[in-house]
C-alpha cells in the first residue's frame, strides 16, 4: 500500500535506510549526529512545500520517496528513494517514483533533480531508465560514509532539447540504446539490422560517449513529458580545410513518440548548436521517401542527389539514400 508518510514511520523508514545502506561497504547511518530530520521526516517536507510517501506490507515500512522544491527555479528535488530489497522487481520503486514527479507537476516544476550516491549502481540504472541522466559535477558531502553523489536531472514539460556533456552521454547509453534499436526494428536505415541486440545498440552509444568526450561529436537528447524519446548527433571531427562544417547524423525518435515535434526540434536545436560553434554548413543523409525526407525539405534543407541502392533492409532489398546540406546563417 502507497500512502502519504508520517512522522510516526520514523522507525521504519530508519530501518529501511539502514538496511539498505548496509548493501553497500562503507555507508554509515548516523541518524542523531548527520540525520536528525528522519526523526520527523514528513514534518521536515511540508515544512519545504514538499511531501513524503511509504509504501507498506504487513505492517513494515517496505519502500519511501519524498519530493520538494529544489535550489534552482522550477526545478523539484527527488530524495529518499529506498525500497527493500524484497520488494524490488515488483513495480513498487517506478511506483514511489510516478508519486513524486506528479506531486511535483503540480507544484509546477519544470525539471526534477537528484543526487545519489556513486555507490548505488541499482539505482543509477533505475533512475536511466525512467529518463534521468547525470550532469555537472559531483557532490561531495564530507560525511562519515565519505559520500561522493551524482547528480541526476531531466526536464519535465513538453518537449525539451538539450546539449548532453561526457558524463550525460555516458548515463544516455541505455536509453538511447533502447530507442536505436527501436528505430532499426521500424525500417529506419541508420547503419544496422534487425534484431538489434542490447549489447551491439549499448557499445555503439558508449563509442558515442567517448567520442562526446573527446570534443569529436555533440550529442542532443529530447524529452517529451519527462520521457527521454529522441536524440541526434552532430560530427565535428571534419578534415583541416573544413573547420566550418559539420555532419548531422542518427537523428533518432522512438517510434511511440513520432509526429509530436520532436524531430523538428532536434533539428532547430543541433542548427543552433552548429552556428554556436561556428559550423555554417552542414551536410546529412537520409533514406529516399522517408519521415526525414520531408523533414529536412521543410525545414529548407537542399537535396544534393540521389545514390541508388546505397543500403540494404532485413530481407536483402536495396533502397536509395539522399544527401542533403544546408547553409546557416547567423
Amino acid at each position: 500500500m502507497l500512502r502519504p508518510g508520517r512522522d510516526d514511520d520514523a522507525a521504519g523508514f530508519v530501518a529501511l535506510i539502514g538496511a539498505c545502506w548496509a548493501e553497500y561497504p562503507g555507508c554509515v547511518l548516523d541518524v542523531d549526529g548527520e540525520l536528525p530530520e528522519l526523526r520527523a521526516l514528513a514534518s521536515h517536507y511540508a515544512a519545504a512545500g514538499g511531501a513524503l510517501w511509504a509504501a507498506e506490507r504487513d505492517g513494515r515500512v517496505v519502500g519511501m520517496i519524498a519530493a520538494r522544491p529544489g535550489p534552482e527555479p522550477g526545478a523539484w528535488e527527488i530524495g529518499r528513494l529506498y525500497v527493500e530489497a524484497g520488494a524490488r522487481g515488483s513495480g513498487l520503486a517506478a511506483a514511489l517514483l510516478a508519486a513524486a514527479e506528479a506531486r511535483a507537476r503540480a507544484g509546477g516544476a519544470e525539471r526534477l533533480l537528484l543526487f545519489s550516491d556513486t555507490r548505488f549502481d541499482r539505482a543509477h540504472a533505475f533512475y536511466e531508465k525512467h529518463s534521468f541522466l547525470r550532469q555537472g559535477p559531483v557532490r561531495v558531502l564530507d560525511d562519515l560514509s565519505h559520500s561522493i553523489e551524482f547528480r541526476y536531472a531531466k526536464p519535465l514539460r513538453g518537449v525539451a532539447v538539450e546539449v548532453l556533456d561526457a558524463a550525460g552521454a555516458a548515463s544516455a547509453e541505455r536509453r538511447l540504446a533502447e530507442i536505436l534499436a527501436g528505430c532499426v526494428e521500424a525500417g529506419a536505415s541508420v547503419s544496422f539490422l534487425p534484431p538489434l541486440a542490447p549489447a551491439r545498440a549499448r557499445a555503439f552509444w558508449h563509442r558515442v560517449a567517448a567520442d562526446v568526450a573527446g570534443g569529436r561529436k555533440l550529442l542532443l537528447a529530447a524529452w517529451q513529458e519527462g520521457a527521454l524519446v529522441g536524440t541526434a548527433q552532430l560530427i565535428l571531427d571534419m578534415p583541416e580545410n573544413q573547420p566550418h562544417r559539420a555532419d548531422v547524423a542518427k537523428v533518432l525518435v522512438d517510434p511511440a513518440a513520432r509526429r509530436g515535434g520532436i524531430g523538428r526540434a532536434l533539428m532547430r536545436r543541433i542548427e543552433a548548436e552548429a552556428l554556436r560553434l561556428g559550423r555554417r554548413l552542414l551536410v546529412l543523409d537520409t533514406l529516399a521517401g522517408s519521415e526525414g525526407e520531408a523533414l529536412y525539405r521543410a525545414m529548407g534543407w537542399q537535396e544534393v542527389g540521389i545514390i541508388p541502392g546505397f543500403a540494404l533492409d532485413a530481407a536483402g532489398a536495396e533502397h536509395a539514400t539522399m544527401i542533403f546540406w544546408k547553409r546557416l546563417d547567423p
